[in-house]
């Protein structure tokens, strides 16, 4: 794939998910074949006032992991979008994404993420705003469906970015009013792919290198987006890979090999935010490492109990010996 200047390495990217995909999440991902990453959503508005918090969510790391990188910036207002992007300029990423689909009240309240949908040629002003100021680096957008059934707007809002500037659109194929229930509609995917001329990805519940052939053949996209089902299992881009190759499936990881992973993340969590900050989201980091394990939801309770970077190894030890005969 393309996005404008910018090769894509790849046809299934990490999507961005806030409190999850900072710098160690994006650089496992793409160690494990991730074709891009995009960081966690982050306020235009906050950046505009100079929020060091917010620039924080933006550092790239030292490693990226060999793939593209993104910043994401959401809003609703094209002169703060643009503020924003000019700010952040300076910093090392590859390419810009804006945000038109986080569901979460306290984005929609103010006229942000997947509100944006009800509007779809403020959609195509943004996206002009960002590109204006974007000095050569390519502005993708990710967004849902619509608002609700009623407003299926997808199709309209990707021919306004489009127009725009956009050079890439990833759809996550549910409205805002569903959340994250029921299942995706892949028409929705399709009638944007068939309304622009850009790279398409989509978007939702893709957990199996087969859900994401079946979402690229059913909808035509040019390529998937994985969230939450790629935590604890990094090894899913490189499952996706070879099926999207025609492959034979690469050996899942040994336990072992998990675990080693999410030690690994934790350090380098614990390295790059300090453990007093990284450690409360390395909870979450690691309860995604126990699916699939016997007597898991013991296991999640430890997790829970990870206070600092010492008390992994225990966690580890325990899961190993939990396993054992399995």
């Amino acid at each position: 794939m393309q996005f404008g200047p910018l090769a894509i390495p790849g046809k299934a990217a990490l999507a961005p998910m806030a409190g999850f995909t900072d710098a160690a999440c994006r650089r496992l991902a793409a160690r494990h074949g991730a074709a891009y990453t995009v960081s966690e959503m982050v306020s235009a508005k906050a950046i505009a006032f100079g929020d060091k918090k917010s620039v924080r969510l933006l550092w790239r790391g030292e490693d990226a992991g060999g793939a593209p990188y993104g910043v994401q910036l959401f809003g609703a207002e094209p002169e703060t979008m643009a503020g924003a992007a000019r700010l952040i300029a300076k910093y090392p990423f590859d390419f810009f994404d804006i945000n038109m689909g986080c569901p979460a009240p306290k984005i929609t309240s103010s006229g942000a993420g997947s509100r944006l949908l009800c509007d779809p040629k403020l959609c195509g002003e943004l996206v002009r705003a960002v590109a204006g100021v974007s000095e050569g680096r390519p502005v993708t957008v990710k967004m849902r469906a619509g608002w609700d059934a009623g407003q299926i707007t997808a199709p309209e809002a990707a021919k306004y970015c489009e127009a725009a500037g956009a050079a890439a659109i990833a759809v996550h194929a549910r409205t805002r009013a569903q959340m994250y229930e029921p299942g995706i509609d892949l028409g929705v995917i399709r009638a944007v792919k068939q309304a622009v001329g850009i790279p398409v990805l989509g978007n939702g519940d893709i957990a199996s290198a087969e859900d994401a052939l079946r979402m690229m053949a059913g909808a035509g996209c040019d390529g998937v987006m994985v969230g939450r089902a790629a935590l604890g299992d990094p090894w899913l881009f490189e499952q996706i890979n070879a099926a999207l190759a025609g492959g034979p499936a690469p050996p899942p990881p040994t336990l072992r090999e998990r675990m080693a992973a999410l030690r690994r993340q934790v350090y380098e969590m614990c390295e790059e935010k300090g453990e007093w900050a990284a450690m409360p989201q390395a909870r979450s980091q690691a309860l995604h490492y126990m699916k699939g394990l016997r007597g898991a939801a013991a296991l999640r309770r430890t997790c829970c109990e990870l206070r600092h970077f010492a008390d992994v190894d225990p966690l580890i030890e325990r899961v190993l010996e939990s396993q054992q005969g399995v």
